[in-house]
């Protein structure tokens, strides 16, 4: 709501403060999750793109576990940042994608054609989990009439009724 023209000074400050956070909590001996949500966004101009790619660099070793989430993959593999974000990240968390999408995060992540099932056009609660270089399927049928799956799930007209 800062306007167009002040959103990439606010996002350099918002970082500012996230490090600031970091470098606190390691001192008091604390982790700092720090989850970026439309992640591919900041990865469009070059000052919040740098900025994002040293906090993956950087966190890590301050006790930092920064979390980017995009639907809109396309996007962020265009980014020449995207490489050393991927080569600094342990663990990957794959939901349903477009086949165009699927092929090259097969290629970027070494995902085979029978794991590619499980993220190509897939149905709700499949996926693929990579952490380092252990790549694990999975089919999650969670009971939609828990407390719980009310509180997880991303379907916001179920949290209507």
């Amino acid at each position: 709501e800062i306007g167009h023209k002040l959103q990439k000074i606010g996002m350099l400050i918002l970082f500012e403060t996230v490090w600031n956070r970091v470098s606190k909590n390691r001192n008091n001996k604390k982790i700092t999750r720090y989850y970026i949500d439309e992640f591919h966004l900041l990865l469009k101009t070059p000052q919040t793109a740098y900025a994002s790619l040293e906090i993956w660099k950087r966190f890590r070793k301050w006790g930092g576990v920064p979390t980017g989430i995009t639907q809109n993959i396309s996007d962020l593999l265009a980014s020449r940042e995207i490489e050393n974000i991927f080569s600094n990240t342990d663990f990957v968390y794959l939901l349903n994608q477009s086949s165009s999408d699927g092929e090259v995060l097969a290629k970027k992540l070494g995902i085979s054609k029978n794991q590619l099932k499980y993220i190509t056009n897939s149905k709700k609660g499949q996926g693929l989990i990579k952490f380092d270089e252990i790549i694990l399927p999975f089919e999650d049928k969670f009971p939609k009439n828990t407390k719980l799956y009310k509180l997880m799930t991303t379907n916001f007209t179920e949290n209507l009724k």
